[in-house]
């Protein structure tokens, strides 16, 4: 199956979930990220959102994105509607769910976590649903994110580890003519206080699903709040979204 006829595979409706070809959906997947890579580098910008386009109408690209939230850690774990995906059945029909044309995200199910240096942070949990959208949509945005990031940066990285970051401290500091400091800095509140207006001016993805997003607001002890900055701990794709 070639990129251009990726969009018009087989209804999801159509394909048992056990019959789904996953090593064809993953590959499809990463010819057009490939593709995506190569015209980043280009600086074809009206390129890449087409490619962009491309993959998250994809019935590959929307099979990788519901199988990786189905098959993760936080699987079994639902948002404010309490639905999960945990039968075949459910797998499959989530697949043709995801859609761009009406889709409005749930609001979040905040929870508060412990901190291993006391205190509790805020988490935010979406939908299944939303937290497929979201790894449709990073599918799109990270080989972005990956070409255009800083070579020295290791967090939140994939195919990157600690061990990484240490190797590359070691090559830097560890000539004679190395600096003899280290200044370590924390953004203080930075996922919490994060500029909207600068995501949505910054981040090269589908600005209207970007815009919903961030501004789905979040339910906490039963009340219903807006989120008019910053952007959740708990999302797949925020991360990436704060790297680029």
């Amino acid at each position: 199956m070639n990129a251009e006829t990726l969009a018009c595979a087989p209804p999801a409706a159509k394909v048992a979930w056990h019959q789904i070809n996953w090593a064809n959906c993953h590959s499809d997947v990463r010819r057009l990220q490939a593709r995506i890579v190569k015209a980043t580098r280009e600086d074809r910008w009206g390129k890449v959102k087409a490619l962009q386009h491309l993959l998250t109408s994809s019935f590959s690209g929307k099979a990788v994105a519901v199988k990786r939230v189905t098959e993760n850690r936080g699987k079994k774990t639902p948002g404010i509607d309490g639905a999960t995906w945990s039968t075949p059945d459910a797998k499959t029909k989530a697949i043709s769910r995801l859609r761009r044309r009406g889709y409005r995200p749930q609001p979040l199910r905040r929870v508060m976590i412990p901190k291993a240096s006391g205190g509790s942070r805020p988490l935010g949990i979406p939908t299944m649903k939303d937290r497929a959208m979201q790894a449709l949509y990073l599918l799109a945005l990270s080989p972005v994110a990956e070409t255009t990031a800083d070579r020295s940066s290791y967090g939140f990285r994939p195919e990157r580890s600690c061990a990484d970051a240490i190797t590359h401290c070691f090559l830097i500091y560890g000539r004679k003519d190395s600096a003899q400091w280290v200044l370590e800095g924390d953004i203080k509140g930075c996922f919490d206080n994060i500029s909207h207006d600068w995501m949505i001016a910054n981040i090269p993805m589908d600005k209207v699903i970007l815009r919903k997003w961030l501004k789905a607001g979040y339910v906490e002890h039963g009340t219903l709040f807006d989120t008019d900055a910053g952007t959740p701990q708990g999302g797949i794709i925020g991360s990436v979204a704060i790297r680029r």
